[in-house]
């Protein structure tokens, strides 16, 4: 928490010290106060108590210390992908998500003045859904840890030149001049959060509900090892939303998938395709099975 600029360090410490006092309401974040992420913790539960937290893993320890009884974390958006480091870090985590959550994303251009601005600062996933807009007025793309710590950064700063890719509220947290509003490259802009916790929610309590399960596996080393272990979603009529590689090690010799599926355990349809997935993986685990937040298909 050191690590965040002067301007956000007194919020930052007020926060974290009404989360002290409560921690099953809190919900852990990565950012400064006024990040998406914390815009994400309160539209989730308004009675929530939001803790700042510098970087990923500090909000995911938080939960597994019991200083928060959960954490939200943006795993993908819209415009520009899932979230590095994500994949590695929630299977690494030992946490399960309980939730999911859709936040509409709205940039602003803020700085000390009106500009004109010669650098941005921002979350690199803010910059990348910013490219368009930055790169006609000539300004440099600067990334910073998270988009509130960036506009709590050009405060402290005190150049004009600089300004900050940032949620509107981060302005008038830090007392920041917005320049133009509504800036991203595209207006249906989205990032997807999942929520995670200690204990994993009984898939019992979601029979009858629209409901997703995420999991992570590996498959045998073996010819069409992948194509067999997805066969069994497609023959049980069970929809795969989302799956993604990434690189097990640095010996680029294993890999690991993340997938997301529509239904809970329980269902006989899907219990028969993750047993199928299971005999042709060496790895598989369950990362949650939660609320459907938005419909697929």
């Amino acid at each position: 928490m050191h690590n965040f600029p002067e301007p956000a360090t007194i919020l930052v410490e007020q926060m974290t010290a009404a989360a002290a006092a409560d921690p099953a309401r809190t919900i852990a974040f990565q950012g400064a106060p006024g990040a998406n992420s914390h815009r994400a913790a309160l539209d989730f539960d308004p009675d929530c108590l939001p803790l700042p937290c510098f970087a990923f893993e500090d909000a995911l320890d938080a939960v597994k210390t019991g200083q928060a009884g959960s954490a939200i974390i943006p795993i993908e958006n819209s415009q520009h992908g899932r979230v590095a480091d994500i994949h590695f870090l929630l299977p690494e985590s030992g946490l399960s998500i309980i939730g999911e959550y859709f936040l509409p994303i709205s940039y602003a251009v803020m700085g000390l003045g009106t500009g004109p601005f010669e650098a941005a600062y921002s979350h690199p996933q803010a910059l990348g859904q910013t490219r368009r807009y930055l790169r006609e007025r000539n300004i440099i793309p600067m990334a910073y840890a998270d988009t509130a710590g960036a506009a709590a950064l050009v405060k402290e700063m005190g150049d004009p030149r600089a300004c900050a890719i940032a949620p509107s509220i981060a302005a008038e947290l830090y007392g920041l001049t917005i320049a133009e509003q509504e800036i991203a490259d595209a207006q249906d802009n989205t990032t997807r959060f999942v929520v995670l916790a200690r204990e994993p929610l009984d898939p019992a309590s979601l029979a009858g509900k629209p409901a997703m399960t995420t999991f992570v596996f590996e498959v045998k080393n073996i010819p069409a090892a992948l194509y067999k272990a997805l066969g069994g979603f497609a023959t049980n009529g069970v929809n795969m939303t989302k799956l993604e590689s990434y690189q097990k090690g640095a010996s680029f010799s294993a890999t690991m998938f993340y997938a997301d599926i529509v239904g809970a355990p329980g269902d006989p349809a899907l219990d028969r395709a993750v047993e199928e997935l299971a005999f042709h993986s060496k790895e598989l685990r369950i990362l949650g099975s939660y609320p459907q937040a938005r419909a697929r298909g």
